[in-house]
């Protein structure tokens, strides 16, 4: 029996998809733990691309993949994943906790609202419910997954809470209208379509432990989105790092073998929100065009730049990492030179750990370790040995500075584009 555990170490969009894909063939369970559909994930087998916002990655493998309780679920998103993938002919098998939050249609506009307010200080969101869906869970107004099974209940539940939506809506200025009849029959639909799906998840995964079955749980985003330990307030509503795992499925942290980091061989960052390493010139632009580095949910661009120490060792410390996965190597191809934040200076100081005060991570100036670059890698390399010297010598240098081996290298996009180390 294994519990492994793949978590993003930078601002999302690492990679983690083809990571847990690749993880996948030896687990009985994929799980997601937190998040919604605002963050991505693209799997690419032989011709074949999947992309998936809230489906667990490993059902592409013919994985049970589990939505666990840390989720916030949008049921139209998740029902038309599961539509689409019957349609491509995989027919997902899936769990939902019972306990996963929902939702609704109010959360999308307050979304929306919020950052329409907020103006030029606006925290960048995908508008997609997920920071107002979290607001609720915690104030305790939220609707979980068994209320959409019970039409009663969930009737009782609107009538609390539309009237307050409502009065919130005035005073955003908001003109629409909440009509509860058509909240209610929208979301009882949707519990009929997921009745079948919706359990006690925690039990299940902690049974299946027991009978020494294969777990593998998936974040979204990354570690510098964590609402504790990322760039707050320009971070997601929910715990990314390694411990939100056991929140968000209810597997006890004893039963963890291995942590996962996934690390992008450079840095990227959708929205708003200080990136130290940002680059602005046509370095910055060729990781962006080779790197295709747009929002697999929002198709917005990605801010990108040098690979940074500084984040990765915070990320590291924070979520225990036991295991690095290098992804995206093979973008660096044909570059002269290379480099990698080593620290940061701020008013003149030299710092090595990362900014509470968002105002200072703003200030700071990256120092830079510059490699020489290396020509294109062979996509058919199967060893670390078969790499470019000077492409060893950069992930060594990784491998030294966060004293944690790395377990695999991605070289391109698909499944064979790996290699083991």
């Amino acid at each position: 029996m294994t519990v492994k555990l793949v978590v993003g170490t930078q601002w999302g969009d690492e990679g983690k998809g083809k990571v847990v894909d690749y993880f996948s063939k030896d687990a009985d369970y994929v799980v997601r733990f937190q998040g919604g559909n605002n963050a991505g994930h693209t799997i690419k087998v032989g011709d074949e691309v999947y992309k998936l916002h809230v489906t667990p990655s490993g059902v592409i493998q013919g994985k049970t993949g589990v939505i666990g309780n840390g989720v916030v679920l949008d049921p139209e998103i998740l029902i038309n994943e599961i539509n689409n993938l019957k349609k491509r002919g995989i027919k997902p098998e899936l769990l939902i906790s019972d306990r996963t939050n929902i939702i609704m249609p109010y959360h999308k506009i307050l979304d929306g609202a919020d950052e329409k307010y907020l103006g030029d200080k606006k925290i960048g969101t995908t508008k997609r419910g997920i920071g107002p869906c979290y607001s609720d869970k915690i104030s305790r107004n939220g609707i979980r997954a068994i209320d959409l099974i019970d039409k009663e209940t969930l009737s009782k539940k609107l009538d609390l809470i539309l009237p307050i939506k409502q009065r919130i809506f005035n005073a955003y200025e908001i003109k629409e209208k909440l009509n509860k009849k058509e909240i209610l029959e929208t979301y009882s639909k949707y519990g009929e379509e997921l009745k079948s799906f919706v359990t006690t998840t925690h039990i299940k995964l902690n049974k299946a432990i027991e009978q020494n079955k294969n777990i593998l749980l998936e974040g979204a985003q990354g570690v510098m989105l964590d609402v504790d330990f990322g760039t707050y307030p320009y971070t997601t509503s929910s715990h990314v790092i390694a411990g939100g795992s056991t929140i968000g499925t209810g597997i006890g942290p004893q039963h963890i073998d291995e942590i996962i980091g996934i690390v992008k061989a450079y840095t990227t960052r959708v929205g708003e929100g200080p990136l130290p390493t940002e680059l602005f010139d046509e370095i910055g632009e060729h990781l962006q065009k080779v790197g295709h580095e747009f929002g697999t949910t929002t198709s917005r661009p990605r801010r990108c730049g040098w690979l940074d120490l500084v984040v990765l060792k915070h990320s590291c410390m924070i979520s225990g990492i036991t295991k690095l996965a290098i992804t995206k190597l093979d973008v660096l191809n044909g570059l002269d030179k290379v480099k990698i934040c080593t620290h940061y200076n701020l008013d003149g100081k030299k710092i090595n750990y990362f900014p509470a005060n968002i105002e200072d991570v703003k200030k700071c100036e990256p120092v830079y370790k510059e490699f020489k670059g290396w020509e294109d890698i062979d996509n058919a390399s199967t060893s670390f040995s078969d790499l470019p010297k000077q492409a060893q010598e950069y992930l060594k240098f990784i491998e030294k500075e966060l004293k944690t081996p790395i377990a695999i290298v991605s070289i391109g996009p698909g499944r064979s584009e790996t290699i083991e180390v």
